[in-house]
């Protein structure tokens, strides 16, 4: 089951602003396999042992991994907590969508490849499938908020 949340709250348990959490917390924890991989499969980065990256582009240091990445490594690192997904391009958002047990924010739906198997609560309370059952309920969601001027 994925969360999802529309509506922003301050919160401890809430990081909105991925890169600044990544960089402070998230980047300095020990990356596992599945993690480097991530790390590969999304910047096309390999991460040495010093914590810095090789890219096409050069050397960096983890730091330099792009906000989808950071984003997708704080939700797998901390998935206790509810991760702002705005900023995540299509790749990283089908990566996202295909997990299970998370927790993300995002207040406007976004285009994406979504599994049909795949179980989204909204908010707490409305559980969809898929495509289908998201696309409905950002549908509805968007109604509602015509109605009420927001």
């Amino acid at each position: 089951m994925i969360d999802i949340y529309t509506e922003k709250k301050d919160s401890k348990d809430w990081i909105i602003k991925n890169d600044l959490f990544f960089n402070l917390n998230t980047s300095n924890e020990e990356m596992t396999d599945k993690e480097i991989a991530l790390i590969k499969q999304v910047d096309n980065a390999k991460l040495t042992p010093d914590k810095h990256i090789e890219t096409k582009y050069g050397l960096g240091t983890i730091r330099n991994l792009s906000s989808g990445c950071k984003t997708l490594l704080n939700i797998v690192k901390h998935p206790e907590k509810v991760v702002c997904v705005e900023e995540c391009g299509p790749n990283v958002l089908k990566t996202i969508f295909a997990m299970d047990d998370i927790k993300i924010y995002m207040s406007r739906p976004t285009l994406t490849e979504i599994p049909d198997n795949t179980q989204i609560r909204f908010n707490g309370l409305e559980v969809v499938t898929g495509s289908v059952g998201y696309n409905a309920w950002w549908s509805k969601e968007y109604e509602r908020r015509e109605e009420n001027d927001l």
